[in-house]
């Protein structure tokens, strides 16, 4: 399963160059993440209240084309890897028109309590592991 979204970068997001400033593009991976996880079925917030946690342990982004102020880019998010403790995501930024490729990267989280000790999420809470395994296997 894919999931894609489009976003205008605002003015804020831009450098002094006018384009934007290689700290948003984690900003866009975030968004794409939650977004996606949101229309798999189940919000951040509602994952929280069954007492999981999923902690950011290890990101990269490898930069291509700088975005600019007012361009429209489309925010891709991919499932590449799902364990019993964690999971990892494959992002894209592009521009939503050409398909021009800004930016691209991973993200790996992982499944805690709200101490932030691993935990085995398909025993934990295994409405939030069904869904994570539905994500996972409509992709491979």
């Amino acid at each position: 399963m894919q999931y894609e979204m489009t976003w205008r970068v605002q003015y804020y997001e831009t450098d002094s160059m006018g384009i934007v400033h290689h700290s948003n593009y984690v900003r866009y991976f975030e968004t794409a993440r939650t977004e996606f996880i949101r229309d798999a079925g189940l919000p951040y917030n509602r994952i929280e209240e069954l007492g999981i946690y999923i902690p950011v342990i290890g990101v990269k982004v490898d930069y291509k084309t700088g975005a600019v102020y007012d361009e429209v880019i489309s925010l891709i998010c991919r499932p590449t890897e799902l364990s019993h403790a964690s999971f990892e995501l494959e992002y894209e930024v592009r521009n939503a028109e050409t398909g021009q490729l800004h930016a691209k990267g991973w993200s790996r989280q992982a499944f805690t309590d709200k101490t932030f000790r691993p935990v085995v999420v398909k025993k934990a809470a295994p409405e939030v592991y069904e869904v994570f395994r539905r994500i996972y296997e409509d992709d491979h």
